[in-house]
């Protein structure tokens, strides 16, 4: 076992020494945390996703064949679908059957004020996520829609049983069902959702969650249980986001409770001081003001995890017989990223280009949830492709990836993995750590937030490790990114070998960069 020597660097100025606890997890890692979010929203779906059998883009099905591929790759374990705001309005018969007879109905999401062919439906959507791997995130329609309508909607998805709508399934070309899990019940209620009170979305959503159909017979060993996600608060508004938890389980705890899974808090990190600056163009004083925005969350999540357990712990005791359980609820972060003034202004709706410094709080945003994984299950990316913090640019038959992307790549290596808990000397407020362990091997992020400076940082391990690989991301410049001219200039490459100490490892790491590093536990 290598020995510790806390003295060896005790004369230097400036040290980031990080020592890592092997021996001591702090959380499981779950993959949720990486999830993605599409909407019907700019040209997220439509060019973004979906081109059309007949197109001259390559394509599976309709779905973009370039993009898929990307997906694919990454793995994303959840995507989320189809809003957003959009899922306020959105009537789930109007993206099935033969496409030719769908109706052509009207997008009004965010600035977007374009028909809507309705191409893109469950079936379509489905399609993708069955061919990236991922698990379907269906968000109801509860500002004009029904409980009928949500009801009918999970019996078309998941019934096995050849009833009407099963049947109808069928004919619309899937025999199995999807076994859909995750099912929102309702988007940000508190604006665009309706404007509603905590207490009357309450009732809404004690209607709407008590309605479920059950599926656990007929469906062999591992019948689907639907999760129920309730709409959460404005995760922006400080006052507002306390009272909206608060006073929202305060009327759940009136008499007797429905079913309650998970809690979804939308969070983004506003970059609105100025809507006319680009988001490609910035100084060094309007990088940290955007790196610094982002560790918010942090304070949101504890924040809310507090107001949720103390929620759930004043419901009362259920009487007679038939107990009741209080449940378990997981916080989500339903849509998080940079959204920068800009893209207010920009056509397709939203459309922002994501620079070295929306890679930088992506990856920090992303540590956030590993850090905080006991409280935090799920998480999705505002947006995956064309809106936001996006991953994929497109362009008519133009496809990039962009710095997100790749760290999303890199950060694959934590899924399913344990938190570790370490002790640091760092310089405060530059630098950002985790570190997570998986079979025996350590991966390690360090994210230099430094505008133009490298650091230098030793890392030690109570254990033998060896060194056995790693990555680093980072551009000629804080405003680098990637476009359809030059679509690789930023992009993740091998780092740095770190040099070996008697103590342990010595790393430099570039200014403005994510990093990834992995070291193999040497069994004795």
């Amino acid at each position: 076992m290598k020995k510790i020597n806390n003295n060896k660097m005790s004369n230097k100025i400036n040290i980031n020494k990080i020592v890592i606890n092997t021996f001591e997890t702090d959380g499981h890692i779950q993959p949720e945390l990486h999830s993605q979010f599409i909407e019907f929203l700019g040209s997220c779906i439509y060019d973004g996703i979906w081109v059309g059998e007949d197109s001259h883009i390559p394509n599976y099905h309709g779905i973009r064949k370039d993009v898929a591929d990307a997906l694919k790759e990454l793995e994303p374990p959840v995507i989320r679908w189809p809003g957003g705001c959009y899922a306020d309005t959105y009537h789930w018969r109007d993206g099935i059957g033969e496409r030719s007879k769908r109706p052509v109905t009207y997008n009004e999401n965010f600035g977007t004020f374009e028909l809507d062919s309705n191409q893109f439906g469950t079936h379509e959507f489905m399609e993708l996520c069955k061919y990236v791997g991922a698990k379907p995130w269906l968000n109801i329609n509860l500002m004009n829609g029904s409980v009928a309508e949500m009801k009918e909607w999970m019996e078309y998805c998941n019934r096995k049983e050849k009833t009407t709508l099963a049947l109808e399934r069928k004919e619309n070309g899937s025999e199995e069902p999807f076994h859909v899990e995750y099912w929102g019940i309702g988007n940000e209620m508190w604006a665009g959702g309706g404007n509603a009170t905590p207490q009357s979305y309450a009732a809404e959503y004690r209607k709407y969650a008590t309605a479920f159909p059950v599926f656990s017979k007929g469906q062999g060993k591992n019948p689907i249980q639907m999760k129920r996600i309730a709409c959460g608060p404005d995760g922006n508004k400080k006052e507002e986001r306390v009272e909206w938890t608060k006073q929202f389980f305060e009327s759940m705890a009136e008499f007797r409770q429905p079913p309650l899974d998970g809690y979804d808090i939308h969070f983004y990190n506003w970059n609105l001081k100025d809507l006319t600056q680009q988001e490609t163009d910035f100084l060094e004083a309007e990088w940290y003001e955007v790196i610094n925005g982002c560790l918010e969350l942090e304070e949101v999540i504890r924040e809310q995890e507090k107001l949720v357990l103390d929620g759930i712990s004043d419901y009362p005791e259920s009487e007679g017989f038939f107990k009741t359980l209080k449940p378990q609820v997981d916080l989500i972060i339903g849509e998080w990223g940079n959204w920068h003034g800009a893209s207010f202004a920009h056509h397709p709706a939203l459309y922002q280009q994501c620079t070295m410094r929306d890679a930088v709080t992506s990856a920090l945003t992303l540590d956030i949830f590993h850090r905080n994984c006991k409280a935090v299950k799920m998480a999705c990316v505002a947006q995956t492709v064309n809106v936001l913090n996006s991953l994929i640019l497109t362009d008519g038959d133009q496809c990039v990836r962009t710095p997100n992307y790749d760290v999303f790549q890199m950060y694959k290596v934590h899924r399913g993995g344990e938190a570790l808990n370490f002790n640091t000397k760092v310089k405060p407020d530059k630098l950002f750590l985790f570190a997570s362990v998986k079979k025996d091997v350590v991966s390690v992020n360090i994210v230099n937030t430094e505008w133009q400076k490298e650091q230098e940082v030793f890392l030690e391990f109570p254990e033998d490790c060896k060194y056995v690989g790693g990555q680093t991301l980072k551009g000629d410049s804080p405003q680098a990114c990637n476009t359809f001219d030059d679509p690789d200039r930023v992009r993740a490459q091998e780092a740095e070998m770190p040099v070996e100490t008697t103590d342990g490892f010595k790393i430099q790491i570039p200014a403005a960069s994510v990093n990834v590093y992995q070291f193999q536990i040497v069994k004795g």
